[in-house]
């Protein structure tokens, strides 16, 4: 599991943890019952507080993507299939919002932007390298 965190891209360290763990989850990386590395040897690989992991990690177990496991390592929980379509699409959402902003600010027309994406992703279909999943 590889975890990148930039203290200097105004999300907190937290809350980039949270959302990279979220993205391993979603994207299959990370699957039902994997063991999560514990809080001081995320600390000690990212040079963050270990309160800072710990904070991430609480927030998961809150909302029921960690589970918590006595004297045993924090694993992720089983999904059923729609909760784990409900994640890609909110990482695809998540991923969404900076385009959204720079449609807005170079002042494109959405119908445009849309027929982009739209050309984009046929294009990549036809070259092989789009995915068949419906995602509603």
């Amino acid at each position: 599991m590889l975890i990148i965190v930039d203290p200097h891209n105004g999300v907190p360290v937290y809350r980039q943890v949270m959302d990279q763990i979220k993205f391993h989850i979603a994207s299959g990386i990370l699957k039902p019952g994997d063991e999560l590395p514990s809080t001081r040897r995320l600390s000690s690989r990212l040079g963050v507080n270990p309160m800072t992991v710990s904070k991430s990690y609480s927030f998961l177990e809150r909302e029921k993507v960690l589970e918590r496991r006595p004297g045993l390592p924090l694993v992720v929980s089983a999904l059923g299939p729609e909760s784990i379509q409900e994640a890609k699409l909110e990482q695809l959402r998540q991923s969404f919002k900076g385009i959204v902003t720079v449609v807005h600010q170079l002042e494109i027309d959405p119908r445009q932007a849309l027929d982009l994406l739209a050309k984009m992703l046929k294009s990549d279909e036809e070259d092989g390298g789009g995915k068949k999943e419906k995602l509603s």
